[in-house]
Protein backbone atom coordinates (compact mmCIF):
# COMPACT_ATOMS: atom_id res chain seq x y z
CA UNK A 1 0.00 0.00 0.00
CA UNK A 2 1.10 3.55 -0.78
CA UNK A 3 0.01 6.99 0.35
CA UNK A 4 0.65 9.16 -2.72
CA UNK A 5 3.63 11.05 -1.26
CA UNK A 6 6.26 11.05 -4.01
CA UNK A 7 9.80 10.26 -2.85
CA UNK A 8 11.79 10.62 -6.06
CA UNK A 9 11.37 11.37 -9.77
CA UNK A 10 12.92 8.75 -12.02
CA UNK A 11 13.55 8.71 -15.77
CA UNK A 12 12.46 5.98 -18.17
CA UNK A 13 15.54 4.62 -19.93
CA UNK A 14 13.87 1.86 -21.93
CA UNK A 15 10.76 -0.22 -22.55
CA UNK A 16 12.02 -3.47 -24.02
CA UNK A 17 10.94 -7.05 -24.62
CA UNK A 18 12.53 -9.70 -22.42
CA UNK A 19 11.47 -13.36 -22.82
CA UNK A 20 8.18 -12.28 -24.37
CA UNK A 21 7.40 -9.73 -21.67
CA UNK A 22 7.64 -5.95 -21.73
CA UNK A 23 10.21 -4.62 -19.28
CA UNK A 24 10.31 -1.04 -18.03
CA UNK A 25 13.67 0.28 -16.87
CA UNK A 26 13.84 3.43 -14.76
CA UNK A 27 16.91 5.41 -13.71
CA UNK A 28 16.77 6.50 -10.07
CA UNK A 29 19.53 7.53 -7.70
CA UNK A 30 18.04 7.24 -4.20
CA UNK A 31 15.28 4.65 -3.86
CA UNK A 32 17.34 1.95 -5.57
CA UNK A 33 19.44 1.80 -2.39
CA UNK A 34 16.36 0.55 -0.52
CA UNK A 35 15.03 -1.83 -3.19
CA UNK A 36 15.49 -5.58 -3.19
CA UNK A 37 14.48 -8.01 -5.92
CA UNK A 38 10.78 -8.73 -5.57
CA UNK A 39 9.98 -5.49 -3.75
CA UNK A 40 7.01 -3.36 -4.79
CA UNK A 41 7.43 0.19 -6.03
CA UNK A 42 4.85 2.63 -7.35
CA UNK A 43 5.83 4.12 -10.71
CA UNK A 44 3.58 7.09 -11.52
CA UNK A 45 0.88 5.43 -9.46
CA UNK A 46 1.32 1.89 -10.83
CA UNK A 47 2.37 -0.80 -8.36
CA UNK A 48 5.19 -2.78 -9.99
CA UNK A 49 7.61 -5.48 -8.83
CA UNK A 50 11.32 -4.75 -9.12
CA UNK A 51 13.00 -7.68 -10.89
CA UNK A 52 16.39 -6.22 -11.74
CA UNK A 53 18.18 -3.63 -9.61
CA UNK A 54 21.45 -1.75 -9.89
CA UNK A 55 22.85 1.18 -7.94
CA UNK A 56 21.33 3.65 -10.41
CA UNK A 57 18.28 1.93 -11.92
CA UNK A 58 15.64 -0.77 -11.57
CA UNK A 59 13.53 -2.76 -13.99
CA UNK A 60 10.00 -4.15 -13.72
CA UNK A 61 8.00 -6.40 -16.01
CA UNK A 62 4.64 -5.12 -17.29
CA UNK A 63 1.61 -7.40 -17.46
CA UNK A 64 -0.63 -6.99 -20.50
CA UNK A 65 -3.39 -5.52 -18.30
CA UNK A 66 -0.94 -2.96 -16.93
CA UNK A 67 0.24 -2.11 -20.42
CA UNK A 68 -3.30 -1.50 -21.70
CA UNK A 69 -4.75 0.28 -18.68
CA UNK A 70 -1.94 2.70 -17.83
CA UNK A 71 0.09 5.41 -19.53
CA UNK A 72 3.05 3.08 -20.06
CA UNK A 73 1.91 2.10 -23.56
CA UNK A 74 2.20 5.76 -24.55
CA UNK A 75 5.27 7.08 -22.73
CA UNK A 76 8.69 7.14 -24.31
CA UNK A 77 12.33 6.93 -23.32
CA UNK A 78 13.26 10.01 -21.29
CA UNK A 79 9.83 10.40 -19.67
CA UNK A 80 9.84 11.39 -16.00
CA UNK A 81 7.95 9.14 -13.58
CA UNK A 82 6.97 9.55 -9.93
CA UNK A 83 8.36 6.95 -7.52
CA UNK A 84 7.17 5.85 -4.09
CA UNK A 85 8.08 2.85 -1.96
CA UNK A 86 5.33 1.08 0.02
CA UNK A 87 4.33 2.61 3.32
CA UNK A 88 6.05 1.07 6.35
CA UNK A 89 3.86 -0.43 9.07
CA UNK A 90 5.33 2.05 11.56
CA UNK A 91 5.24 4.99 9.13
CA UNK A 92 3.05 8.07 8.97
CA UNK A 93 0.01 8.14 6.70
CA UNK A 94 0.87 11.25 4.71
CA UNK A 95 -1.67 11.18 1.86
CA UNK A 96 -4.56 8.74 1.38
CA UNK A 97 -4.89 5.01 0.71
CA UNK A 98 -3.34 4.33 -2.70
CA UNK A 99 -3.15 0.72 -3.87
CA UNK A 100 -1.24 1.28 -7.07
CA UNK A 101 -4.10 -0.29 -9.04
CA UNK A 102 -4.76 2.23 -11.79
CA UNK A 103 -8.41 2.63 -12.79
CA UNK A 104 -7.69 4.39 -16.08
CA UNK A 105 -5.92 7.32 -17.65
CA UNK A 106 -6.90 10.96 -17.88
CA UNK A 107 -5.49 13.76 -20.00
CA UNK A 108 -3.28 16.57 -18.79
CA UNK A 109 -4.83 19.91 -19.72
CA UNK A 110 -2.72 22.56 -17.99
CA UNK A 111 -0.70 23.54 -14.94
CA UNK A 112 -1.34 27.26 -14.49
CA UNK A 113 -0.01 29.62 -11.85
CA UNK A 114 -2.82 30.99 -9.67
CA UNK A 115 -3.06 34.77 -10.09
CA UNK A 116 -1.58 36.57 -7.11
CA UNK A 117 -0.23 33.37 -5.54
CA UNK A 118 2.67 30.96 -5.82
CA UNK A 119 0.39 27.94 -6.12
CA UNK A 120 -0.90 26.33 -9.31
CA UNK A 121 -4.13 24.94 -10.72
CA UNK A 122 -3.72 21.46 -12.21
CA UNK A 123 -6.47 20.81 -14.75
CA UNK A 124 -7.14 17.36 -16.18
CA UNK A 125 -9.84 15.48 -18.08
CA UNK A 126 -10.92 12.13 -16.68
CA UNK A 127 -12.92 9.25 -18.21
CA UNK A 128 -16.69 9.59 -17.74
CA UNK A 129 -16.89 6.22 -15.99
CA UNK A 130 -14.56 7.46 -13.23
CA UNK A 131 -16.20 10.84 -12.72
CA UNK A 132 -18.82 9.45 -10.34
CA UNK A 133 -16.10 8.60 -7.80
CA UNK A 134 -14.55 12.07 -7.79
CA UNK A 135 -16.02 14.65 -5.40
CA UNK A 136 -15.22 18.15 -4.20
CA UNK A 137 -12.55 17.97 -1.48
CA UNK A 138 -12.19 14.24 -2.08
CA UNK A 139 -8.92 12.41 -2.71
CA UNK A 140 -7.66 11.39 -6.14
CA UNK A 141 -4.36 9.78 -7.08
CA UNK A 142 -2.99 11.46 -10.22
CA UNK A 143 0.29 10.02 -11.51
CA UNK A 144 0.66 8.47 -8.06
CA UNK A 145 0.32 11.84 -6.31
CA UNK A 146 -2.25 12.13 -3.54
CA UNK A 147 -4.23 15.24 -4.42
CA UNK A 148 -7.35 16.96 -3.11
CA UNK A 149 -9.99 17.84 -5.67
CA UNK A 150 -10.76 21.57 -5.74
CA UNK A 151 -13.38 21.55 -8.51
CA UNK A 152 -15.33 18.99 -10.54
CA UNK A 153 -17.26 19.91 -13.69
CA UNK A 154 -18.46 16.67 -15.29
CA UNK A 155 -15.22 15.14 -16.58
CA UNK A 156 -13.06 18.20 -15.90
CA UNK A 157 -11.18 18.08 -12.60
CA UNK A 158 -9.05 20.77 -10.97
CA UNK A 159 -6.65 20.40 -8.06
CA UNK A 160 -4.57 23.03 -6.28
CA UNK A 161 -0.84 22.32 -6.41
CA UNK A 162 1.78 23.84 -4.12
CA UNK A 163 5.26 24.71 -5.50
CA UNK A 164 6.85 21.84 -3.53
CA UNK A 165 4.67 19.30 -5.37
CA UNK A 166 5.62 20.80 -8.74
CA UNK A 167 9.29 20.61 -7.80
CA UNK A 168 9.17 17.04 -6.45
CA UNK A 169 7.04 15.36 -9.16
CA UNK A 170 6.82 14.93 -12.92
CA UNK A 171 3.99 17.46 -13.32
CA UNK A 172 6.36 20.12 -14.65
CA UNK A 173 7.35 17.85 -17.55
CA UNK A 174 3.85 17.11 -18.86
CA UNK A 175 2.33 18.61 -21.99
CA UNK A 176 -1.35 19.08 -22.94
CA UNK A 177 -2.85 15.76 -23.99
CA UNK A 178 -0.32 13.62 -22.11
CA UNK A 179 -1.91 10.59 -20.41
CA UNK A 180 -2.01 10.55 -16.61
CA UNK A 181 -2.59 7.50 -14.45
CA UNK A 182 -5.64 7.78 -12.19
CA UNK A 183 -6.72 5.82 -9.14
CA UNK A 184 -9.95 6.88 -7.51
CA UNK A 185 -10.59 6.56 -3.79
CA UNK A 186 -11.26 2.85 -3.24
CA UNK A 187 -13.60 3.65 -0.34
CA UNK A 188 -16.04 5.20 -2.86
CA UNK A 189 -16.02 2.00 -4.91
CA UNK A 190 -16.65 -0.19 -1.87
CA UNK A 191 -19.55 2.02 -0.78
CA UNK A 192 -21.10 1.85 -4.24
CA UNK A 193 -20.90 -1.94 -4.31
CA UNK A 194 -22.31 -2.30 -0.80
CA UNK A 195 -25.26 -0.05 -1.64
CA UNK A 196 -26.05 -1.47 -5.07
CA UNK A 197 -24.92 -5.05 -4.58
CA UNK A 198 -23.32 -4.79 -8.00
CA UNK A 199 -19.82 -4.28 -9.33
CA UNK A 200 -18.47 -0.79 -9.88
CA UNK A 201 -18.89 -1.23 -13.63
CA UNK A 202 -22.64 -0.95 -13.12
CA UNK A 203 -24.49 1.94 -14.73
CA UNK A 204 -26.15 2.65 -11.36
CA UNK A 205 -24.32 5.57 -9.80
CA UNK A 206 -24.02 6.85 -6.26
CA UNK A 207 -25.53 10.15 -7.43
CA UNK A 208 -28.65 8.35 -8.70
CA UNK A 209 -29.02 6.44 -5.43
CA UNK A 210 -28.85 9.69 -3.47
CA UNK A 211 -31.49 11.29 -5.70
CA UNK A 212 -33.79 8.33 -5.19
CA UNK A 213 -33.49 8.52 -1.42
CA UNK A 214 -31.28 5.52 -0.65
Amino acid sequence: MFTGIIEEVGCVTSISHVNGNRRLTVAASRLTNELKEGDSIAVSGVCLTAVEISSKSFAADLAEETWKRTSFSRIKKGALVNLELPMRADGRFGGHIVQGHVDGTGKFVALDRIRGAKDYWLRIEIPAELARYVIFKGSLSIEGISLTVAKVERTNVTAAIIPHTVKMTNLKSLKPGDPMNLEVDMVAKYIEKMITGESTSSSITVERLVREGF
